[in-house]
């Protein structure tokens, strides 16, 4: 039975809607504690827009795949390996953009000698390529033996070829060495203090399995249809998966940035807490409103509103408005973003983390005017 979910397309919007507002603030130094990312172990809301975009990669996998199926091996190879190297190599552009800098008040080009290779388009177009290429030839079932072999895989390595008694930690953890080995240090992220990228190579075995869980899951809510026996099973799913994560997250720990097993457990039942919760209210109780239509329109051009997100404070950054000089009698400047929320933002009555989110709030208001325009004109940017 091939029924089309409006949820589906509601859990998308709705996760890039968040990682507007996550990645958004008005400044880096005041966000509300949920609107951060867990310093090293934990999870928190902000920790939760990642593995839940690559979760919705799978859902839409789900849809496509039959269809290259039907078309055979050279459509499929064609397809998969485009799309993931235009992905990949649009998140170099982006990292490099907007590829020249002010340089005493002359504009030169950006250097490539320190760009970063990794990135969160980069880790889609791997974990995309590699959980199609599992699914198309191994189906459901080998899928999910695939993912359950990489997660435990990951465990292990992470468990013996980490530092002794510390492997799970920012200077124990295995993968760095190897990132280093051959992206090479100047390439890597440096957010925190040192060379690390909690986009590297390693942490992206546990990540396609996100995407492998997301196709499976996408796939049962097809075939099954609209009926309370899916509804059923998905909350026992998400249940099951959500306290394994957590069980497992006693030996090695749920976090983000070395994107463990557990973390990739417990933000998958999570997800599917969230798609059944979606599905109840939306394709059983029927609901409506602007909220769901907000959101569904995010959901439209989900990668170019990322990307836009991205690129425009960076190319806007290249506009200098003067703001007075600093301490040794230089000039200062605002970025028009940096003068809205310097000029505006900041002024919001109470702790600087309220200016801070309005300026996230309304950068979501703008990106969504975008995308309700795009979607007005029937215009759906696909890679």
């Amino acid at each position: 039975m091939n029924q089309r979910f409006y949820s589906l397309d509601v859990f998308r919007g709705a996760t890039v809607a968040l990682m507007i507002l996550v990645n958004n603030p008005g400044s880096w130094g005041h966000i509300y504690a949920p609107l951060e990312h867990a310093p090293w172990h934990g999870c928190t809301p902000t920790d939760l827009v990642f593995p839940f975009f690559l979760f919705a990669v799978g859902n839409a996998m789900a849809f496509v795949m039959p269809k290259l199926e039907e078309a055979g091996d050279a459509v499929f190879w064609k397809k998969v390996i485009k799309r993931t190297l235009l992905i990949f190599l649009i998140g170099l552009l982006l990292h490099w953009s907007p590829f020249v800098k002010w340089s005493n008040d002359a504009l030169v080009l950006k250097p490539l000698d320190n760009l970063r290779i990794m990135g969160v388009l980069q880790r889609i177009a791997l974990c995309y390529f590699f959980a199609s290429v599992t699914v198309y030839y191994l189906k459901q079932r080998g899928a999910f033996v695939v993912g359950a072999v990489l997660l435990l895989f990951y465990w292990i390595l992470s468990m013996f070829a980490g530092a002794p008694g510390d492997p799970y930690s920012l200077n124990g953890w295995f993968g760095n060495n190897i990132d280093k080995a051959i992206l090479g240090e100047a390439h890597l992220y440096k957010g925190e203090g040192l060379p690390f990228d909690p986009e590297g190579l390693m942490s992206t075995f546990a990540a396609i399995v996100q995407v492998i869980f997301g196709y499976l899951v996408g796939d049962y809510i097809q075939k099954k249809g609209k009926n309370f026996e899916m509804l059923s099973a998905l909350f026992v799913t998400a249940t099951i998966l959500t306290v394994s994560g957590l069980a497992w997250g006693m030996v090695f720990p749920i976090n983000k940035k070395i994107w463990t097993s557990s973390y990739t457990l417990y933000t998958t039942g999570l997800a599917i807490y969230s798609i059944a919760t979606m599905i109840w209210f939306i394709e059983f109780r029927q609901a409506k409103g602007f909220l769901l239509k907000f959101f569904d329109v995010f959901g439209k051009n989900p990668l170019f509103i990322f990307v836009l997100s991205g690129f425009l404070p960076r190319a806007l950054g290249l506009i200098r408005i003067p703001n007075g000089v600093n301490a040794e009698g230089l000039p200062k400047y605002l970025t028009p973003f940096g003068w809205f929320y310097e000029k505006l933002c900041k002024l919001v009555p109470g702790i600087p983390e309220n200016g801070s989110l309005v300026y996230a709030i309304c950068m979501i208001i703008m990106y969504w005017a975008i995308c309700y325009w795009l979607d007005k004109k029937k215009i759906y940017i696909k890679v």
